[in-house]
């Protein structure tokens, strides 16, 4: 894939991504095609990922404290916007992705093991996100062959699993735009702020939209996602007013 044909990418991923958290912070619910279109982005987002950490001279861990610094300073943000404390934002998932990759390059397995055992259950989209990522970083290197194309085909079922629908499947044929001569100038730290940057702002907003005197009534809500076990009962306010109750 060409750099500007990355970054194309990286930027219509990012649309998508801010459609669908604007559906979820607002607590909208189902919108056609918005709802469907933001199941593309992940996928995106971690094939492209996957590629750049195939790239020479690719720093994996450099991209690993990258990524742990962005998620730290996003989860406060995040929280506020979704109300929920887990799982932790997508910087996390990426990181921990970059993290068995690196572990995988350095033939480091038992690393390989802790990583992707149990710490997937903390970030989103879980191990199916982790695989993606880790799938794509393999075909890439195998030169594209036939087990790791139909490991990558099984990483994104085993997404399509979690969404719960196989939107995500659209990430394929859309990844040719990565080919194309696009010329997007680069930047390493625009992606970072803006996923921080767009999450307190529609947090802001969907605040603004709201009664002041509501916001005082409303009741104690749980900080876990539904898909927890140990989640405590919540009531059945949007994400934003969870974030603020108590």
């Amino acid at each position: 894939m060409t750099s500007g044909g990355r970054e194309a990418l990286k930027w219509l991923a990012v649309i998508l991504m801010t459609g669908d958290h604007a559906i979820k912070v607002f607590d909208l619910g189902y919108v056609p095609v918005l709802s469907e279109l933001g199941r593309v982005a992940f996928p995106v987002f971690a094939l492209v990922m996957a590629y750049n950490l195939t790239e020479p001279g690719a720093d994996i861990g450099k991209s690993v404290r990258r990524l742990a610094t962005w998620a730290v300073i996003a989860q406060p943000v995040y929280v506020l916007a979704f109300g929920l404390l887990l799982p932790l934002n997508v910087l996390a998932s990426f990181a921990l992705a970059a993290s068995v990759v690196w572990a995988i390059r350095e033939r480091r397995w038992w690393v390989v093991a802790a990583l992707a055992g149990p710490l997937p259950l903390l970030v989103d989209y879980q191990w199916s996100g982790i695989a993606v990522v880790v799938a794509g970083y393999c075909l890439r290197r195998s030169g594209g062959s036939l087990l790791m194309i139909c490991m990558q085909l099984l990483a994104m079922c085993l997404l399509c699993l979690y969404n719960g629908n196989g939107w995500a499947l659209l990430a394929l044929p859309v990844m040719a735009l990565g080919y194309a001569p696009f010329r997007f100038p680069r930047s390493r730290w625009a992606f970072y702020g803006y996923y921080v940057g767009h999450l307190a702002l529609l947090s802001l907003f969907a605040l603004l939209q709201q009664d002041p005197y509501q916001l005082q009534a409303i009741g104690v809500s749980s900080c876990v996602s539904d898909s927890y076990p140990c989640s405590v009962l919540m009531s059945s306010t949007p994400p934003l007013h969870r974030a603020l109750s108590g």
